[in-house]
């Protein structure tokens, strides 16, 4: 399995006029560059009233396939 951590600062407003109806994806940025392309509804567990700001860790397998996201701080 593979990882890559990024981080991600968006308020409660903007993830929700984006996110909430016509575009399902958020793409990030890595620490090293790559562009990952994520389910929206996977972020939504990170999402509080001041938005979602923080570090996070994505976990895909040999395949890349989505395994998991978590919050490292």
């Amino acid at each position: 399995m593979k990882s890559y951590t990024f981080s991600m600062h968006i308020t409660y407003q903007q993830f929700l006029q984006h996110y909430s109806g016509a575009a399902s994806n958020v793409l990030v940025m890595t620490d090293n560059g790559l562009r990952l392309q994520l389910p929206a509804s996977r972020m939504r567990p990170f999402l509080t009233q001041i938005g979602i700001r923080g570090r996070f860790r994505v976990t895909v397998s040999a395949a890349n396939k989505l395994q998991a996201i978590e919050q490292i701080m």
